[in-house]
């Protein structure tokens, strides 16, 4: 897919700043999920994240035995929004902490609004 196709990326919150401080390999990991999303397409690690609603999607990447998730919405027709990006600490467990279900939530009202202000027509 040739780049002005692309879908634009827009980051909310610490999103980008958090997921720049990565390891190197979780970064071309989770970037390329990315890509791929604005692109239209979806990367084979990418899962809905539940009790969003749909269009919410999480992806996993390992390394070095910790766990790093991104998580951003395609619900939006023209853009594709990058929510949160963190190193999850929890020892027990998949699931994501609630305070983070929390923030994500907030983050997707903020991606809504910048979007009916900035895209919609």
């Amino acid at each position: 897919m040739q780049r002005d196709s692309l879908k634009p990326l827009h980051w909310i919150g610490s999103s980008r700043k958090d997921l720049t401080s990565f390891p190197d390999e979780v970064k071309d990991h989770l970037g390329f999920a990315l890509f791929q999303a604005q692109s239209g397409a979806k990367h084979r690690d990418a899962k809905p994240l539940k009790g969003l609603g749909p269009g919410v999607l999480e992806v996993v990447s390992r390394h070095d035995k910790d766990t790093f998730r991104a998580v951003y919405t395609v619900r939006f027709e023209e853009a594709v929004y990058v929510l949160h990006a963190f190193q999850k600490k929890a020892k027990k467990g998949i699931a994501t902490p609630k305070h983070a279900v929390d923030l994500i939530a907030r983050r997707l009202a903020a991606a809504a609004k910048h979007y009916e202000e900035n895209h919609d027509e």
